[in-house]
């Protein structure tokens, strides 16, 4: 089990039981007056040397292939729209996106790891939403005003 709180105050706290230790106090004292059970502030204490080391490790996993500054310029190439670069349709799917990648910065994406540089960067998945050119809304009102009713009554009966 863990206490409750946000790992910085956590920490802070694991901090200020060292350094009260640090000051000649028993591990008791430190104890009762963080109050947390004795054998935490022993584990403190002898986790206390690996903890430094740990914490000068790097971030783990493979370095991304855009950097942050070629992220931001794809972000401004991807706003002047999908038919500045040629595609048909002012929309983005994650295959157009791959290519523009291609393109600009000559590195190779996969569509599904497109969706998470496109999730980091602030953007939704939306469907463009299809209508046809020649639609009557007018004439629509007028269908779902008078005709829609009628198709109702009739259901009912």
């Amino acid at each position: 089990m863990r206490r409750k709180g946000t790992d910085e105050h956590l920490e802070q706290q694991r901090q200020r039981g060292l350094d009260l230790l640090k000051s000649g106090k028993k591990a008791t004292e430190v104890a009762e007056m963080l109050g947390v059970d004795r054998s935490t502030v022993y584990r403190w204490k002898r986790e206390a040397p690996n903890r430094k080391r740990k914490q000068k490790r790097g971030t783990s996993g493979r370095k991304p292939k855009l950097t942050k500054t070629q992220l931001r310029r794809l972000e401004k190439s991807l706003d002047r729209g999908a038919s500045g670069f040629g595609f048909y349709g002012n929309h983005w799917t994650l295959d157009r996106i791959v290519q523009v990648i291609w393109q600009k910065f000559g590195v190779r994406y996969h569509p599904s790891s497109v969706w998470h540089i496109m999730q980091k960067l602030g953007w939704s998945s939306q469907r463009p939403q299809r209508r046809p050119f020649n639609r009557d809304e007018e004439a629509i009102e007028q269908w779902k005003a008078e005709g829609l009713p009628e198709i109702k009554k009739s259901a009912v009966n």
